[in-house]
């Protein structure tokens, strides 16, 4: 077996080893994002907050948020007025996401916390999305909730979105950013050879965690299809639950309504 043939390497999302592999590489994370998506990665994420729609005052929760460009963008959608938290599991990945709130003047509350738990009261009794509720009351509820490349290392999909799901008021919106497994066949081979083979290289190189830039490949194997997913986020008790492929074929985009 070749030392970066993802094809064969274990990439079971157990929490601890994630949370690990995640605070080794949080130094080096931003940078390789932007190498291996030539810095595509901002506008997915961008075309992810449209879909959560969000405006000036409302609120939104990103989870497994890492090092929080989400998390920044919802900022910026929801303005000064507007509240977003960013969760995450990784303590290290959370410290360079509150060091970038200083650099991008975006202020976002961080904190370490786990999907399948959210630690936040249910938004069912709040009202309608985009707070209706006396701006004097204390916020209960979100307008939307989000995950960008996160929900791969979730043991448990159903449960993180039905959690993601219960903290949103009735009528927001639960969005999903995640890489995906083209179907048309020139992407195919492209991402055969970069994902499976280029990109532990280069995790090697610059990040010098080969294991952790294998399992990114591996990791995206064994999630589930598009379609798949839109049925787990419907188990979840998501309505009217649709996706968009982007980028070839490699990037899917799911929203589904509370």
């Amino acid at each position: 077996m070749s030392p970066f043939d993802a094809t064969k390497f274990d990439a079971t999302p157990e929490p601890q080893k994630v949370q690990g592999m995640f605070d080794r590489i949080s130094g080096s994370y931003d940078r390789l994002n932007d190498i291996m998506t030539a810095g595509l990665h901002h506008r997915w994420r961008e075309l992810a907050v449209m879909v959560a729609q969000v405006g000036p005052g409302g609120s939104a929760l990103d989870v497994c948020c890492g090092t929080g460009d989400l998390a920044f963008a919802l900022k910026r959608a929801v303005g000064p007025e507007g509240r977003v938290v960013g969760l995450d599991f990784s303590a290290d990945m959370l410290q360079v996401a509150r060091e970038k709130c200083g650099h991008n003047q975006l202020y976002v509350e961080f904190m370490q916390g786990d999907v399948l738990a959210l630690p936040f009261e249910s938004g069912a009794a709040a009202g309608p999305a985009q707070g209706a509720e006396d701006a004097s009351a204390p916020p209960a509820g979100f307008d939307a909730c989000t995950v960008g490349f996160g929900i791969r290392n979730v043991p448990d999909i159903v449960q993180a979105f039905s959690e993601m799901r219960r903290v949103c008021r009735p009528g927001g919106k639960v969005v999903c950013l995640e890489i995906t497994q083209p179907t048309i066949p020139v992407f195919r081979e492209f991402y055969a050879l970069w994902f499976r083979r280029a990109v532990p290289v280069l995790g090697r190189l610059a990040a010098r965690d080969d294991s952790a830039y294998t399992y990114l490949p591996a990791s995206v194997l064994r999630f589930p299809p598009p379609e798949e997913l839109k049925g787990l986020m419907e188990q979840a008790g998501l309505r009217n639950v649709r996706y968009e492929i982007l980028a070839g074929g490699i990037i899917a985009l799911h929203h589904g309504v509370v």
